[in-house]
């Protein structure tokens, strides 16, 4: 069958519908149907709605349940959007109930969902604060400092340069460590042992089979003499000096202090002079550069309290004191010695000195700048072949494990690598010192010892966990020091220093930037030579052809002392009686 249209009735009286509608058959036409009546209020049923737009089929069911043909005002859809909204079916059928046992019955507790959510939500949240705030302490100390974990251990505010900038300073250079880490150079020579002075003594290998479950009590030796001279200071450099055997002269300490500027952080200065066409590198009496550094790059800054014994200068006091004697303990003490060509230069007649050698060592540049210097060798050793080697001691002390977060009594017979990368990590500059030493020194070992306190609040009472040796050039590999770059940078500062007239200058590490300067000081600039100043006129001695005097001047000189003494008593007297009122 097909659609049925409808009916259209007509209107021969006029336009638009009759005034009676026909009603078509299919919904009974010519039959009587009756009319309910309605108030605007009632929603009636309706077929279709194309007014609205459901977002989806959901909507779309809720809005086939709604009234199309409603004729209220908005406010009364409102109203009675309220009241449909008040009605709800209620199910009197229980829930069914679930065994209280079983797997399903564990995993179905709803009531404990939430609390769970919010504690994981919680501790997110806790994860995110710690890893943003680690995120700004690494962002702080990436600002403040050159390379990665270079935090310092002194913030700028309280950093202080390690020697007193004065007002009549003229600063001539300011080089960021940037520019060092991109220089290089070469030296094509092999050096050349100039002298060899001193004596040394043979290393001991038992020390080799220490651990820390056999550990040695660390000895103490207050008979032997460790000497720190400078460079001009040196009778054997002066000698070397007037024989013009070379432009610039130094010694192994500083010339590794300067090849290792930028792994630096805490401050340090190297006093430079210039006489005639010679460079002396020198050290002031007291400076930074005879103490060693303790956890100079870690993250953990130490404390400032120079009375707390863990704090750096204390910590750079007991590294000095236990590197010095564990260098003399490891030794066979039964008097064979090596010695060379000249005896100890510094040590006096008499006087027992440590078993250490110098090597005066040329390096020659350029056709125009050779450099000489001073370097250390602590021990001897005879290796499988017979031959002789030179060795240099160091040693590496631990005073907290809660501060370093290694304990070496646990670690260090399993986990010797996380040891030393402990080390490297919070003492790269002072590593990194010691091995250009070595390197300078032509040295064919490196021995490290491990020294640690006996508990941790006792800083006098140390012991030997282990040893462990190195060949200088491997292990300057596993660290990253490169020798042509420390090269580069001495020779750098050897060519700006050649351009500055004669005088006195000084090389100062910046306390919170990565950055040297350099600045011209005065001649007598860290001169400690005590000079007598001259007495007032009316204290000196007067000479005899000046004691001509008048019996008039005589007059005066008295009157004048005797009027001196009443106004003195007078303001004593005055002074008695105020503090009796008192």
């Amino acid at each position: 069958m097909g659609f049925d249209v409808g009916v259209v009735p007509s209107n021969p009286d006029g336009w638009g519908p009759p005034d009676a509608p026909a009603i078509p058959q299919s919904l009974g036409g010519g039959a009587s149907i009756p009319f309910a009546p309605f108030s605007r209020s009632d929603k009636l049923g309706r077929i279709a709605d194309w007014t609205r737009n459901p977002a989806g089929p959901a909507a779309f069911a809720a809005a086939s349940r709604d009234s199309v043909f409603d004729f209220t005002s908005a406010e009364d859809s409102l109203a009675a959007g309220a009241e449909d909204s008040s009605f709800r079916l209620v199910d009197a059928k229980p829930p069914p109930r679930q065994p209280r046992f079983g797997p399903k019955w564990r995993f179905n507790q709803r009531p404990q969902l939430p609390q769970r959510q919010d504690e994981e939500v919680e501790a997110r949240r806790r994860l995110a604060e710690k890893e943003r705030a680690r995120r700004d302490r690494h962002f702080q100390n990436n600002r403040s400092h050159h390379h990665p974990g270079f935090r310092g251990n002194q913030s700028s505010s309280s950093a202080k340069p390690s020697v007193d900038i004065q007002p009549d300073w003229t600063m001539r250079e300011q080089i960021p460590f940037a520019n060092f880490t991109k220089l290089s150079f070469s030296v094509a020579d092999q050096p050349e042992d100039l002298l060899v002075c001193g004596a040394v003594e043979f290393y001991d290998r038992a020390y080799d089979r220490v651990n820390p479950k056999a550990a040695r009590r660390l000895e103490r030796f207050k008979s032997r003499n460790f000497f720190k001279v400078t460079t001009t200071d040196d009778p054997v450099i002066r000698r070397l000096a007037e024989e013009d055997k070379a432009t610039v002269f130094a010694t192994d300490a500083i010339l590794a202090a300067l090849m290792c500027t930028p792994r630096s952080i805490q401050s340090w200065d190297i006093v430079v002079q210039r006489v005639g066409n010679k460079l002396f590198f020198d050290k002031r009496d007291g400076s930074q550069l005879d103490l060693l550094t303790v956890n100079e790059t870690a993250q953990e800054q130490l404390p400032e309290n120079k009375e707390d014994i863990n704090s750096a200068h204390s910590l750079a006091v007991e590294a000095t004191y236990i590197n010095q004697n564990f260098s003399q303990q490891v030794l066979h003490r039964d008097g064979e010695k090596v010695t060379f060509d000249e005896p100890n230069p510094f040590a006096s007649e008499g006087e027992e000195a440590a078993s250490v050698g110098y090597r005066y060592r040329r390096w020659k540049l350029d056709d125009e700048i050779s450099i000489v210097a001073r370097c250390e060798v602590h021990a001897a050793n005879i290796d499988p072949s017979g031959g002789r080697q030179f060795i240099t001691l160091n040693a590496l002390n631990e005073f907290d494990p809660k501060i370093t977060g290694v304990d070496w009594r646990q670690k260090l017979e399993t986990q010797r690598g996380a040891v030393l990368a402990t080390e490297l990590k919070n003492n790269a500059n002072k590593l990194a010192r010691w091995t250009a030493q070595a390197l300078l020194a032509g040295a064919d070992m490196m021995k490290l010892g491990y020294v640690s306190r006996v508990q941790p609040r006792d800083h006098y009472n140390h012991s030997i966990l282990s040893v462990m040796g190195y060949k200088p050039r491997d292990f300057a590999a596993q660290i990253n020091l490169n020798t042509a770059n420390m090269w580069g940078i001495v020779k750098s500062i050897v060519d700006i220093c050649m351009k500055f007239e004669e005088g006195k200058y000084v090389f100062v590490k910046d306390p919170a930037k990565p950055q040297v300067r350099i600045y011209e000081v005065p001649s007598d600039a860290f001169e400690n030579d005590y000079v007598e100043e001259p007495l007032p006129e009316e204290e000196q001695v007067r000479p005899l052809a000046d004691v001509d005097a008048t019996a008039e001047e005589m007059d005066a000189v008295a009157e004048a002392e005797a009027n001196t003494a009443s106004a003195t008593n007078a303001g004593e007297g005055e002074k008695s009686a105020a503090a009796t009122v008192a």
